[in-house]
């Protein structure tokens, strides 16, 4: 039995996207109110007392990451390596945290209400 918990973080940025067909919206600058939806797992023989599978306190580095990092920035500047899309912000965040949370399962981003990217390697 596995066992997953969620916690939800917001941040507001701006991005560029590069390859697209030319007059393509999402290759002019422009801005998302962002969610990023961070998933934990453990099996229930892994839980820590008092039966977490991690205490959603200790996510709280993670939250000063994102408003130190990611919010009020053009996310062309800090994600350098590959073009910011919702997609990419998904494996780069979970790829930035996957050492500190090692139940880290999954990531979820979404730039608009009714669309989501998930990364679950």
């Amino acid at each position: 039995m596995t066992l997953r918990i969620t916690k939800q973080f917001a941040f507001s940025a701006s991005h560029q996207l590069d390859g697209l067909p030319e007059g393509h919206q999402c290759g002019r600058l422009h801005g998302h109110n962002y969610v990023v939806e961070v998933e934990l797992s453990a099996r229930r023989e892994e839980l820590v007392e008092p039966g977490f599978v991690r205490d959603y306190g200790e996510l709280s580095g993670l939250k000063g990451w994102i408003d130190e990092w990611l919010d009020h920035r053009h996310l062309n500047d800090v994600v350098k390596e590959r073009t910011p899309t919702a997609e990419h912000l998904a494996i780069w965040i979970y790829e930035q945290w996957r050492s500190v949370y090692p139940e880290l399962s999954a990531v979820r981003v979404s730039e608009t209400p009714k669309t989501w990217a998930e990364y679950r390697p």
